[in-house]
């Protein structure tokens, strides 16, 4: 199932949302972030770039989305995982889930992935992520937000997204 191929105009995904752009700043923190459409050797793309910064706590930079509108949830028990066209600067990346069991802002469930200088599929399986500052396990039948992330370390993101979607 297609979640974007970011072909509509505005930043609105497939499914109706919109992606946003979000970072540390939120917190207190002072990292930069430009989410953008972009196209990239013929490819429409979403590119999410910037500089991470760790003072005052900081530490990130997303392209986040509502995987359905007004709070709703979407059930993706009928799939194995996510799959993104990626292209980078060869540096890390996450992919961060949320679900009503997030409570706090700081809660997600994560997988890591690199983006290398070519486009290159990339499949996270549900069961490579990881819960972060929560006890509860990932439930894939309430997901209701993901987000492209470039957390954890002082670097310069630049990450592009082809497409993305959930995969049997």
């Amino acid at each position: 199932m297609l979640i974007d191929d970011f072909s509509a105009p505005g930043r609105t995904s497939r499914l109706g949302t919109r992606w946003r752009g979000v970072s540390d700043r939120v917190m207190g923190g002072i990292s930069e972030a430009t989410v953008a459409l972009d196209r990239i050797d013929g490819r429409a793309c979403l590119r999410l770039t910037g500089e991470v910064r760790l003072e005052n706590d900081g530490g990130f930079i997303q392209a986040s989305l509502d995987l359905a509108p007004e709070g709703g949830s979407v059930d993706a028990s009928a799939f194995a995982g996510l799959r993104l066209l990626v292209r980078g600067n060869g540096e890390g990346y996450a992919l961060h889930l949320r679900t009503p069991d997030n409570r706090r802002p700081w809660q997600s469930y994560r997988a890591q992935f690199t983006a290398g200088p070519a486009w290159e599929t990339v499949e996270l399986p549900f069961a490579s992520f990881r819960p972060h500052r929560l006890e509860a396990p990932l439930d894939v039948t309430r997901l209701r937000r993901l987000g492209l992330v470039a957390i954890g370390r002082a670097f310069q993101a630049d990450l592009a997204v082809a497409e993305l979607g959930f995969y049997r």
